[in-house]
């Protein structure tokens, strides 16, 4: 026997009004009522039909997830599952689903973002990076669907909502560390730099050398257009130079694990030919042997707080730009020494 939405009424003896509210996560309904009608639900083994529902209110009840380009690529590198931890734990409590972009180019990505919007396949959209000159980004800013970013817009940023670290005083503060430990020759491993996180990090790493009045230098200084890769040749180019680093910032974890490897090869070891802190620090950095010295940027909340911006924006359209930083802290291990 098919079950109703009056069975359900009935069985936790509130009116068939209050148990579409409580499917539509209705504001105005009281935890208790929601939870005891929730509780019916599953009793019962009722599932609402959403798309009937969803055809009613001309909503989806799903989020797009868009990413910087290759979906192997962002899912070969930890942060993104994190990220989608903190997003799917707001969209479940809502009842929201996920809607992920699956493009290998910026073009494809491009592509699918318009398809979403357009064929209204999503209520609003979560954008997992910020670049310079987007195309993704510039086409959102002037569509009316819902949006928010995950870190700083390259221009004017009170016109966005967006969830970001201090990623200039993360890198200052990184490279201070080093500085403190006595290291003065310290190499910077930075990602794109159409990225606006890899121009922060950038930037706060030339802050902390000119605060202890130690010169850039720009061979001590490798872009890496792909964030999540390094090259062999660039590992080996900077560590047998005449004054190599005794210490390097890496843009990520996982550039970092391939920098210990390359000078593995290199016949050197960490941290006693030379120190390196990380970024992000990913679960498996504890257990590395030394532990990885690595900014903890709370993924997960980056992923939660933009969901919840987000779905704030879906149920009231009007409300102001707003912009969260998220804590971040310098988990300090086993690959950083003391110069003597």
């Amino acid at each position: 026997m098919t079950i109703t939405i009056k069975d359900v009424a009935k069985k936790a003896n509130v009116s068939p009004s209050t148990v579409s509210r409580v499917i539509a996560n209705n504001s105005r309904i009281t935890k208790e009522t929601k939870q005891r009608v929730r509780d019916v639900m599953e009793e019962l083994g009722y599932y609402p039909n959403f798309q009937a529902r969803n055809l009613v209110s001309n909503k989806t009840n799903t989020i797009g997830i868009v990413m910087a380009n290759s979906a192997t690529l962002s899912f070969q590198n930890p942060f993104f599952p994190e990220v989608l931890r903190g997003i799917s734990e707001v969209a479940h409590d809502n009842q929201y689903g996920l809607y992920l972009t699956t493009g290998g180019t910026e073009q494809e990505v491009y592509d699918e973002v318009v398809s979403m919007v357009q064929g209204k396949r999503v209520d609003g959209i979560i954008l997992l990076y910020s670049r310079k000159n987007d195309a993704t980004m510039n086409y959102l800013a002037q569509s009316s669907i819902p949006f928010t970013i995950v870190g700083r817009p390259f221009e004017n940023p009170d016109q966005f909502t967006y969830v970001d670290n201090n990623n200039v005083d993360n890198a200052r503060e990184a490279v201070s560390y080093l500085i403190n430990l006595g290291h003065k020759r310290i190499a910077f491993v930075g990602g794109g730099l159409d990225y606006i996180v890899s121009q922060d990090r950038l930037k706060g790493y030339k802050q902390a050398l000119a605060d202890a009045n130690i010169p850039f230098d720009e061979r001590y200084f490798i872009n890496e257009e792909e964030t999540a890769s390094l090259s062999r040749e660039a590992t080996i180019d900077l560590m047998t130079m005449t004054k190599p680093p005794t210490a390097i910032v890496t843009h990520d974890d996982l550039v970092a694990y391939e920098m210990i490897r390359y000078l593995e090869e290199l016949k050197m070891t960490v941290p006693e030919d030379v120190s390196i802190v990380s970024f992000n620090n990913h679960k498996i950095s504890e257990h590395l042997r030394p532990p990885l010295t690595s900014v903890d940027i709370s993924i997960y909340n980056l992923g939660y707080e933009a969901n919840r911006l987000l779905i704030d924006k879906i149920n009231q359209p009007d409300i102001e730009k707003k912009k969260i930083i998220v804590p971040s802290t310098l988990i300090k291990r086993g690959s950083c020494k003391r110069l003597t």
